[in-house]
């Protein structure tokens, strides 16, 4: 046996490209005065060129396509597509063939071969052709490994596999804000931003709500009886650029009791984000479920229901407040009303309310009236627990704006 006797050759050939679709042409303008030495040469050379647009030539970007030179970046939400092509380069037929491709991440290794089934033979100068297409997932290191079994003439298996090793990036950097209103409503903000090289078609940016809420989009604004969006007609993204998208979430109907009295974290939903690039390559990105801290409202929360916005100077006005048992006890309520120096309560000072169990709520129509001009806060509103002699103030409630009778006529 002759130790130093070299490796067999495989007859089968393997060759694999990443498809992208091409990108515009673009060239450099050298261009000059016409007094200079070169006179309108450049310019001409400019109009004299088929890949510049006519009329525009000192634009860079042109009219022509070329096709991509080189791998090119892969972004989270894109769909990674990869031609794979196996020839005979040998003289002999070749049995059993069987191509193989999966993708190796950080947290799992998938198929994506076509067909798993092996081909019977395969004939000099023929190859086998396979597309995979797969939509990114996952952040960092990806391996295509395609593998290649097969048959010779003389019945030996052969067998060979080869690594292509390619990064996935981030394409944008989402950051969300909430903020708790007093009726329950939620208001997330969602600020998004292009961290890629290139410019952005933003298709839809939408929130799925979770199964407490219902959503309303606050991104558009009604022009001539037509719905447009806030950001124009063209919502291009501009790499590094943010913009910022507004929804109100409001508790359903079976829900809405329940609302102010959930503690802890609460589940809000999740966004959906889809985008196009280059060519109308798409993409698409969904968020985990976005969590906000539900507000804390003590033992007892007291909530303006009804309120004017104007009222009149020594005019009485009514108002509707909403009490609930935050806590996990019943309490037996006593309602006092402290005047202040410019809000004066009309009514019966350290009424009962009576008995209100956990989680349940009463409404509560009070009348009062401000000796005062102004803006004004409404404050005063003692509630006290019987049962544990405690006793919750509430002060700033809202304010209301008092103008002189004359004034509003």
């Amino acid at each position: 046996m002759d130790v130093n006797q070299p490796k067999q050759e495989h007859l089968l050939a393997l060759k694999v490209m990443r498809l992208t679709k091409p990108t515009l042409f673009t060239n450099i303008p050298v261009t000059c005065e016409e007094r200079d030495l070169p006179g309108n040469l450049f310019n001409q050379l400019m109009k004299d060129d088929p890949s510049t647009v006519k009329g525009a030539e000192t634009l860079m970007l042109g009219e022509m396509l070329t096709l991509p030179q080189n791998f090119g970046n892969i972004f989270l939400g894109e769909t990674f597509s990869s031609y794979i092509s196996v020839h005979n380069d040998s003289s002999q037929v070749v049995k059993d063939i069987l191509v193989k491709a999966d993708l190796q991440t950080s947290s799992q290794r998938l198929n994506l071969s076509a067909s798993s089934a092996a081909v019977a033979e395969l004939k000099p100068d023929c190859c086998i052709d396979d597309v995979i297409h797969h939509e990114v997932k996952e952040i960092g290191t990806h391996i295509l490994v395609c593998a290649v079994s097969y048959t010779t003439q003389t019945g030996e298996k052969m067998y060979f596999r080869k690594f292509f090793k390619f990064q996935v990036l981030k394409p944008l950097d989402v950051k969300t804000k909430f903020y708790n209103a007093e009726t329950d409503e939620v208001f997330l903000e969602a600020q998004i931003q292009n961290i890629t090289t290139s410019p952005m078609f933003m298709e839809k940016v939408s929130l799925e709500p979770s199964m407490m809420y219902n959503v309303a989009e606050l991104n558009t604004v009604d022009t001539a009886g037509e719905s447009e969006s806030t950001f124009g007609a063209r919502t291009y993204l501009q790499p590094m650029d943010t913009r910022q998208y507004l929804y109100c979430l409001k508790p359903k109907q079976e829900f809405a009791e329940k609302a102010g009295v959930i503690k802890g974290v609460t589940v809000i939903g999740k966004l959906d984000i889809v985008w196009k690039t280059n060519l109308g390559e798409r993409g698409r990105l969904q968020t985990s479920q976005l969590q906000r801290m539900a507000p804390g409202y003590g033992d007892v929360r007291l909530s303006l229901e009804t309120i004017p916005d104007t009222v009149n100077l020594e005019e009485p006005f009514d108002i509707t407040c909403k009490i609930t048992n935050c806590s996990e006890r019943t309490m037996d309520l006593v309602l006092e009303m402290c005047n202040t120096n410019s809000i004066h309560w009309c009514g019966v000072s350290g009424r009962q309310l009576g008995k209100l169990h956990p989680s349940s709520s009463l409404h509560l129509a009070l009348t009062l009236l401000s000796s005062v001009q102004g803006l004004q806060s409404v404050s005063g509103l003692r509630l006290t627990d019987t049962f544990l002699k405690r006793t919750y103030e509430y002060d700033d409630i809202a304010q209301v704006c008092v103008v002189s009778s004359e004034i509003k006529q």
